[in-house]
């Protein structure tokens, strides 16, 4: 039996006949063809509005998401006018033909936006724009002496962003009436208020159905983390917040941004506090350089007032002072990474790599003159483990200023602090950057696994073998200082000491306190008149000491009525 007879017979029904095959269904067109047109763009309107309120893309040619936005556009109209045009299979050319003439417009529109999206891509391509690139971030060379003061060691930042949000975490643990009904943002911005640096933290609504059941009154609080004293404040607010990123429809505050500012690009968004306890959002509005894509840059902020969404306008040059954080961190990074890697060319960036340079995998903040700096280290582009140096950038102003100061990379000197208390399998917080006697310094909180700071740590920038710890910034600081005399790196303040003199003798009063979260004993030997001071951390055999006990000290003579102790053992 050959192919046709087969066929044929399986097509035959059980009586015999043969059947034909089903025919394909007839879809009549819907209306006139200017009806189609007309509904074909009433469906595209509904989806332009939906996704736009939605997505909230910047009307903005130099807004990759708007081309993509447009793009949508033309597909919908093209879909909606297919299904609308019908099909027939004896006319399939004749429909064909007619759909072609429909949608040529958005095809064209579409070929059009793809074009204008490749060349402005091309146009700000770092192979072509190298030098412009290089160019975003202005550069000054800087003295770390005379720029940075030596550190005021009552407004040393103690905390890391994630210390800072543990910590309000368990203070809102402790507030019955809005733990149930909120939650502490991820997320906590580091500014100066009133002089001292502080972490902001705003509430979230806990979820949709709290929000509904709290709406009216907005969010009731923000929190203060105090980054010195580490003591969580909870700011209690006449009128709630009612713009926040948990909101939802028109309170929503990026839809809210976006309904007043439909043409502005949006970059970070953070929260900060103004002098007198105001809230605000602080949004980052920035532009493109470099071709239609390329080269972002800040050009102002709006601030947007969360109680009563009022919102203003500022370009760079008229922020207000007390606004801590314009030009958004990971920016700043990426502007400078371009000028150590592109200043001397792109093909020099790929072969021979001549004075390229990159900032560290982490950063940090100093607060200088009342304004945010962020901090990072510059290191080679090979990845030898040590800095060639580090900038300092305004957050505000964009301010730039590099250091040269060859010395220890930022995780080298985190190993070494974790190395120095290994037997306690503490992590070292990314560092600070302090100045101590001139002396460029990392500080860093030691934490152990539940988060929690236990210790602290000194590590020189230069050397940075020299590491001291300890249990309060006092005793890390006073260790340190010794380090560095001893080891060369500074001269002894004080001049010339006199011998150390070691005593034994009874115990006759004992009394004790607490000093930067560490306790501190203070000893009365019979027969002297000064008291000596011991570290518990340093000393543990003091917490058992009691009144009457032998004790050997070993001390440096001053006059002072309170002398501390080198040494301390209990006979």
């Amino acid at each position: 039996m050959d192919f046709r007879t087969f066929f044929a017979a399986i097509n035959k029904d059980q009586d015999g006949s043969t059947f034909a095959p089903r025919a394909k269904k007839v879809r009549k067109p819907h209306g006139t063809p200017k009806t189609r047109i007309l509904i074909s763009l009433a469906i595209t309107l509904v989806f332009g509005l939906i996704y736009f309120y939605i997505e909230l893309p910047a009307i903005n040619i130099h807004a990759t998401e708007l081309y993509w936005f447009l793009f949508l556009l033309c597909a919908v109209f093209c879909v909606a006018m297919t299904l609308l045009s019908g099909f027939s299979p004896d006319k399939g050319t004749g429909y064909i033909n007619n759909a072609r003439r429909n949608m040529a417009v958005p095809f064209y529109i579409a070929c059009a936006i793809g074009a204008v999206f490749v060349i402005g891509s091309l146009a700000g391509a770092v192979i072509f724009r190298a030098k412009a690139y290089s160019e975003l971030l202005p550069i000054q060379n800087g003295d770390f002496a005379e720029d940075i003061a030596e550190i005021n060691w009552e407004q040393v930042p103690m905390l890391d962003e994630d210390s800072a949000n543990n910590l309000a975490n368990r203070k809102l643990g402790e507030l019955s009436d809005l733990v149930s009904q909120f939650t502490v943002s991820d997320s906590s911005a580091q500014i100066n208020l009133q002089g001292a640096p502080v972490r902001v933290s705003y509430l979230n609504y806990d979820n949709f159905f709290k929000w509904l059941s709290n709406r009216s009154e907005g969010i009731p609080a923000y929190m203060t983390v105090d980054m010195v004293t580490q003591e969580v404040t909870v700011v209690r607010m006449e009128e709630g917040i009612k713009y926040s990123p948990s909101e939802y429809f028109g309170r929503d505050l990026y839809r809210h941004l976006r309904f007043k500012y439909p043409t502005l690009i949006f970059d970070d968004v953070n929260f900060e506090v103004d002098e007198n306890g105001t809230p605000f959002w602080i949004a980052t509005v920035v532009t493109k350089t470099i071709g239609l894509f390329g080269g972002t840059d800040c050009t102002g902020a709006v601030l947007v007032n969360a109680v009563t969404g009022e919102c203003q306008y500022y370009d760079m040059e008229s922020v207000p002072t007390w606004v801590d954080r314009v030009f958004p961190s990971d920016l700043v990074i990426s502007q400078y990474d371009y000028y150590g890697v592109y200043h001397n060319g792109f093909w020099n960036s790929l072969f021979v790599q001549t004075d390229c340079t990159e900032t560290t995998a982490g950063y940090n903040y100093i607060a200088l003159d009342d304004d945010v700096w962020l901090y990072t280290g510059i290191t080679s582009v090979s990845d030898d483990r040590g800095n060639i140096g580090f900038i300092l950038v305004n957050q505000r102003t964009k301010e730039a200023k590099y250091y040269s100061c060859a010395g220890a990379e930022e995780f080298s000197a985190m190993d070494s602090a974790e190395g120095a208390v290994q037997q306690y399998s503490y992590d070292a917080t990314f560092p600070l950057l302090l100045n101590v006697s001139d002396q460029p310094t990392y500080f860093m909180a030691l934490k152990d696994a539940a988060g929690l700071v236990k210790m602290y740590a000194l590590v020189n920038v230069q050397q940075y073998q020299i590491v001291a710890t300890g249990s309060s910034i006092e005793a890390c600081r006073e260790k340190y200082h010794e380090l560095m005399i001893s080891g060369g790196i500074i001269k002894d303040d004080i001049g010339e000491r006199p011998e150390a003199v070691t005593v034994t003798s009874d115990v006759t009063d004992i009394r004790s306190a607490v000093s930067g979260g560490e306790t501190v004993y203070y000893f009365l030997l019979n027969g002297y008149e000064p008291y000596f001071t011991v570290y518990a951390s340093d000393f543990p055999e003091a917490v058992i000491t009691s009144v009457g006990d032998s004790v050997t000290v070993t001390y440096i003579p001053s006059e002072q009525s309170i002398i501390k102790a080198t040494s301390f053992e209990r006979n």
